[in-house]
């Protein structure tokens, strides 16, 4: 299993939920990370997982550096296992920087869309089966885009350390069956 976000050329090439709804885009991030637990198991955590809802899954080494009111969930909690289109999510990204679902396929994918500033963007977490665990592919699509440079090189690094943040962290919660791991 692959501990590092590396794409593969297929997945970068591959079209993704949402890619027609910043076309072009300026600026393309792709992450993927493997899991060891299939689709199914790992939905629920896509489901809560974001700012106000269940936060963001970081391994338990970097929660030890965060403030308690921070840490992401280690469980599964029923108050934010629902989530439809049109919902409206907090982002870190901002203090009024939220994010909208788009569209979900349960097990499959969830979409998101947002607008800072003049730039729009999409967020696509997409869930594919790998052996008996899950391949996830996240896509950051954003255009206009004024500093490209800026964006993919620093904004660049920032996405990668917060998705190894979040493979590490749910990698933890999900362990080899899918439930939380102790």
């Amino acid at each position: 299993m692959s501990y590092l976000c590396r794409t593969t050329p297929a997945e970068r090439a591959a079209t993704m939920p949402g890619d027609e709804l910043v076309d072009p885009a300026d600026v393309v991030m792709d992450r993927a990370f493997s899991l060891p637990a299939p689709p199914d198991a790992v939905w629920p955590w896509l489901v809560q997982l974001g700012k106000r809802r269940a936060g963001w899954y970081f391994p338990r080494w970097v929660e030890r550096l965060i403030p308690r009111s921070r840490k992401g969930l280690r469980r599964l909690d029923p108050a934010y296992l629902s989530l439809e289109v049109g919902d409206v999510i907090p982002d870190w990204g901002g203090r009024h920087e939220t994010f909208t679902v788009a569209e979900l396929v349960p097990g499959h994918h969830l979409l998101h869309t947002s607008t800072r500033g003049s730039t729009r963007l999409t967020w696509c977490l997409l869930l594919t089966p790998e052996g008996s665990g899950t391949r996830m592919h996240l896509r950051l699509r954003l255009a206009p885009v004024k500093h490209r440079t800026v964006a993919e090189y620093g904004g660049g690094f920032v996405d990668w350390l917060t998705v190894a943040g979040l493979a590490a962290g749910l990698r933890e919660r999900v362990g080899d069956s899918g439930q939380p791991a102790s």
